[in-house]
């Protein structure tokens, strides 16, 4: 599965995506049991309250993204401790305006 990952801007200085890597590459977190994930474009959400993420993940999806990994910064507020206020409503509209058949997956690791 070619995945894309859309994580917090908030996050974004204090945090190089390398535990949602390592979780894909060792089959943790949301990707156990999946045998074979490659990301091929990571992002952010464009900062709160995650307008761009929509557009972002149809461009994900255009170039080949059969997922979209929403990050666990933003899933469950890992490293910060603070989820995204606005997950459930990113979440929606990406489901909503995605091609039918991607995969949206919460969380990384």
């Amino acid at each position: 599965m070619k995945a894309g990952l859309i994580r917090c801007m908030q996050t974004d200085d204090i945090c190089n995506t390398t535990l949602c890597l390592k979780a894909v590459r060792e089959k943790t977190g949301s990707f156990a049991g999946i045998d074979d994930v490659e990301i091929i474009c990571v992002n952010t959400c464009g900062g709160c309250p995650g307008k761009k993420a929509v557009s972002r993940a149809a461009e994900m999806s255009r170039v080949g993204a059969e997922a979209i990994i929403l990050s666990s910064c933003m899933y469950n507020g890992s490293p910060i401790g603070f989820k995204c206020p606005n997950y459930e409503q990113i979440k929606k509209s990406l489901e909503e305006n995605l091609p039918k058949g991607v995969v949206i997956i919460d969380g990384s690791h």
